[in-house]
């Protein structure tokens, strides 16, 4: 079993900034692959961006690239994301989810173990 618990989120203003925190723990191995995503109201939960613990070579989705930077610290079990430059199409509720030996970081249904989200709101 694994255990997900999102934190860090909030109201923020266009152009700010906001660091999200990830606790995984449990079963945790080499193969593990921790992923963002994001569901606005009325859309659809939509990948952000994701790593493996392998390999630990970020990917993110484009509206992401070049602000929002994830970042892994093994020795705590933790995935932060940091975003910067926030816009309000950014507003959402966001999600890390965990998944073993995923071979498609973008796809929901890689995944296993979600953490029951944390709440990201940008006002102008």
């Amino acid at each position: 079993q694994v255990q997900v618990v999102e934190s860090g989120g909030g109201s923020v203003q266009v152009g700010g900034s906001l660091r999200l925190s990830c606790k995984v723990s449990g079963n945790v191995h080499r193969g593990t692959s921790i992923g963002w995503f994001r569901q606005a109201a009325g859309n659809e939960r939509e990948w952000v961006a994701g790593l493996s613990t392998l390999s630990e070579s970020p990917s993110y989705t484009d509206s992401a690239k070049g602000r929002f930077t994830i970042a892994l610290d093994n020795a705590k079990n933790m995935l932060y994301l940091q975003m910067n430059g926030v816009k309000l199409e950014d507003t959402a509720m966001y999600y890390c989810a965990v998944g073993s030996w995923v071979a498609d970081l973008a796809l929901v249904t890689e995944y296993t173990y979600w953490g029951q989200g944390t709440q990201v709101t940008v006002a102008s």
